[in-house]
């Protein structure tokens, strides 16, 4: 690992990876552990697309609760 200042902007970018890493990670776990969605069932592509954007739709929703709740 380098030293100095070359470690301290090392350390910046591995942040904002690090942060952009747990906001795309976010929905996936909700998928996971909220809805069970572990293993993915061979019924064709078309049917799983079609869930996996609903699930993906719910979960954005449910990230997002409290905003659509208090606008409405």
């Amino acid at each position: 690992m380098p030293e100095g200042r070359a470690k301290a902007a090392a350390e910046e970018r591995e942040k904002a990876k690090a942060s952009i890493r747990a906001f795309v990670e976010h929905p996936f776990r909700v998928i996971k552990h909220l809805w069970g969605h572990y293993k993915l069932r061979y019924r064709g592509l078309a049917k799983n697309a079609a869930r996996f954007t609903t699930l993906c739709a719910l979960s954005n929703l449910f990230l997002c609760r409290r905003e659509v709740l208090a606008a409405g």
